[in-house]
């Protein structure tokens, strides 16, 4: 059974009701992010039930060394992660001498938390009893600044219900964090400098191995029944802990609240000397604003996110919270404004694949930021991979590559490949073609050229290189095999010539030769910088021509399909819907040799191939191979529900598209795979974007102009959503019986909707 415990509501994510089972999946959910920084949803006051503590500060990470039975030549020397950082939000409550432990108290009533996805705040509120028979009413508000980075807010009321009632509120900052998967349980941190005044803290720390020096800060004012109080704060300090505590008597239906103003200032944007001062500045600008203030320049912000990002659903409630928790959630994780950042496939929601960044950018979000934002913020991410090129080529040459082919980290913070898993690491090699699709998908939808011969084009040799070296010849085939791999579907490993693999390495090398001519004619100063510097010579393309030319698929005349590898058909064919139920999903319940074994697909693989190529075959071989795989396919990674909903709109298969998409964009809402508890799964929810605009709304580029297909779920009444293509904004809106544009900003655009050529003006 999924999860069933959020309420539907079109733009809130709602709990209503306390349960010591569901806290940690809800501090996933009700997790907030600002795009430096990101805060799951534990609570401010002590618990002592089951829960996941977790404050994230992006670019920050630690490489924890790499922990395996049995070390092999090649192997990463560590793993990424990002860290738990100082605890900014910590505010112990103490009311007549108890501390207030929702877990200890006799009674929780009332209990409700709202994620308002369209102001960007978290709430929470309940009415709890404590041992000493004291009832009190709390409310809580607290977001991530997207208007000042390196900023969180707090405000926190209690009011005394059935007597008076002494109320000590006692805000921290905490220093003396782990990380829950930590390989050796090091500790990440060293705390340097504390300082603690009546109002204010300051804790100053380090990572070891990688020294980004974080400042994390705290001010906080009392207020009674919305005054503000005159009582002082008492400073207090611990080895790694600083705290202020404020201690009121509280009369019977008064309100006491503190207003806490916290965050991190760190070396990323620092000198390290200076973190204090710039904490100082961030809290002035923020105390002179006010809670109040910053909320309401807070709902604007995402007023204006939500203008271009927003995708409406009218008639199916389910349907739009999830689409709009998605969009939330991206929106969160990744702003755009600074080219040092990625999107972790947690963003900053867990710490489960250490937030680092992986193939999922290139291939699922990169769609989504350009179509919703403006093209620069996709040109940042791919400017971080042209950044990260000569680390690339590093990890070819550890492998045994050579004349600077690169091969891109599977799991990457700067450019190295940390991943420990040799499956992953050395065989999942197709991360290589998403990099260099998502420079030609880039150039197709934005129309900006002047990345290939700017950067992208010395990545695409790179990749190129690579594939050439990693072809062998095959004399029994007379064609070029790719073998011992990984493709996308990492329920099989080490095998011999997947097809995914094989049709983008040839692809790839195609592409490279293709845009190495076009910018040999149009950019000759370019050009002639890229081969003094890549040394390519006439002879070396040849050679990857010969390669891409004669490159192997492995296809089956008897079900007229290419084979996802040599030996699929050698398995025990048995349907995903023949499987008992009680072993779903199977990597909870089966042995990896079993899984290994089966013929089950854990995401698209042969299909994630037709969904990038869809132009470069007929969709009667679509239909085919979708019909073949999709029954094998177990769904059991987050990444694909969404291809296949985008493939079953496309063959007209309505209810099946609809439920997968139902799938992707409630896939934590739902805890389909019975894990969010680890965090939520930031990198498909860009997934659950295109299932709506590439799948339903049937948009592609071809030929520079935008084209749509636009169906609609019998269960919808309606749907819209924008996308700024070329500096136009269209608003796309799709009912059953028709289907309206409108050109928001930008000169007239011709687009084609099934087939017919229309002007919008």
């Amino acid at each position: 059974m999924n999860q069933d415990y959020i309420t539907p509501n079109p733009w809130s994510i709602i709990e209503d009701g306390f349960e010591v089972d569901r806290v940690q999946s809800s501090e996933s959910l009700f997790s907030i992010g600002n795009g430096s920084m990101g805060q799951r949803a534990n609570f401010e006051e002590t618990y002592t039930g089951p829960s996941f503590q977790g404050s994230y500060i992006g670019g920050v990470y630690y490489p924890d060394k790499t922990r395996v039975g049995w070390w092999k030549n090649g192997y990463p020397e560590y793993f990424a992660k990002v860290l738990n950082a100082p605890n900014w939000i910590g505010i112990n409550v103490i009311i007549n001498d108890e501390i207030l432990d929702l877990f200890s108290c006799k009674k929780v009533e009332n209990f409700r938390r709202e994620l308002n996805m369209k102001e960007g705040w978290l709430g929470r509120s309940f009415e709890a009893t404590l041992q000493n028979d004291i009832t009190i009413k709390v409310d809580i508000k607290r977001f991530l600044s997207l208007d000042q980075e390196e900023l969180g807010v707090i405000d926190y009321h209690i009011t005394p219900l059935n007597s008076e009632a002494k109320i000590t509120f006692i805000p921290y900052l905490d220093s003396g964090i782990t990380n829950q998967d930590t390989n050796w349980e090091d500790q990440f941190w060293k705390t340097t400098n504390k300082e603690v005044s009546d109002k204010q803290g300051f804790i100053e720390s380090h990572t070891l191995k990688t020294f980004y020096h974080v400042c994390t800060f705290m001010e906080s004012h009392l207020f009674l029944n919305g005054n503000k109080s005159e009582t002082k704060g008492k400073p207090l300090q611990k080895e790694i802990e600083v705290s202020i505590s404020f201690e009121e008597q509280v009369a019977q239906g008064n309100t006491l609240s503190l207003q806490k103003y916290a965050g991190y200032t760190t070396s990323l944007n620092h000198d390290k000397s200076e973190l204090i001062s710039a904490a100082t500045s961030v809290l002035e600008k923020a105390t002179s604003e006010g809670f109040e203030g910053l909320l309401n320049t807070q709902k604007q912000a995402w007023s204006e996110i939500w203008k271009m990002s927003d995708i409406s659903i009218d008639g199916d409630v389910k349907a739009q919270q999830g689409i709009r928790f998605n969009i939330f959630q991206l929106n969160q994780t990744y702003t755009g404004t600074d080219h040092r950042l990625n999107i972790g496939p947690k963003g900053f929601t867990g710490e489960k694949y250490g937030g680092s960044t992986y193939w999922d950018t290139e291939a699922y979000c990169i769609p989504f930021y350009m179509a919703t934002k403006d093209q620069q913020v996709a040109r940042n991410l791919l400017k971080y991979r042209y950044n990260h090129l000569e680390k690339a080529i590093e990890n070819a040459e550890k492998l045994g590559f050579t004349n600077g082919a690169a091969l891109y980290p599977m799991v990457t913070m700067n450019g190295e490949e940390s991943h420990n898993e040799w499956e992953i690491t050395f065989e999942e090699i197709h991360r290589n073609g998403a990099i260099a699709y998502a420079i030609f998908n880039y150039h197709r939808y934005t129309g900006d050229y002047s990345y290939i011969p700017e950067m992208g084009l010395e990545v695409l040799i790179a990749i190129a290189r690579f594939w050439e070296q990693r072809a062998t010849f095959s004399t029994q085939k007379n064609k070029y095999v790719i073998l011992g791999v990984t493709g996308p579907n990492e329920y099989e490993n080490n095998v011999n010539n997947n097809f995914y693999t094989n049709y983008i390495a040839k692809w790839c090398i195609d592409y490279a030769v293709e845009n190495l001519r076009k910018v040999e004619i149009e950019y000759a100063t370019d050009y002639e910088r890229i081969l003094q510097k890549t040394k390519l010579t006439t002879t070396e393309i040849e050679s990857m021509l010969e390669v891409a030319d004669n490159m192997y698929f492995p296809y089956s005349e008897e079900h007229g399909v290419y084979l996802q590898q040599d030996g699929f058909l050698d398995k025990e064919m048995v349907k995903v819907d023949d499987l008992d139920q009680d072993m779903r999903p199977i990597n909870q319940h089966w042995s990896w040799d079993r899984i290994l074994r089966s013929p089950y697909i854990k995401q698209a693989d042969t299909l994630q191939g037709f969904y990038f190529f869809e132009h470069h075959f007929k969709k009667e071989e679509i239909e085919k191979h979708f019909d073949f795989y999709e029954p094998f396919t177990v769904h059991e990674s987050s990444l694909s529900p969404c291809v296949h909903s985008i493939q079953a709109a496309l063959l007209d298969r309505m209810e099946q598209a609809y439920a997968f998409y139902l799938r992707t964009s409630r896939l934590d809402l739902d805890d389909y795979n019975k894990e969010v508890k680890e965090g939520c799964h930031i990198t498909s929810m860009a997934g659950t974007w295109m299932s709506i605009v590439e799948g339903f709304g049937g948009m592609r580029v071809k030929n520079d102009q935008l084209h749509f297909a636009p169906k609609i779920p019998k269960e919808w009444t309606s749907y819209s959503f924008k996308v700024n293509f070329r500096d136009r904004i269209l608003k796309v809106e799709i009912g059953h019986d028709n289907t309206n544009f409108t050109l928001e900003k930008g000169n007239q655009l011709q687009i084609v909707v099934n087939g017919a050529t229309v002007e919008v003006k």
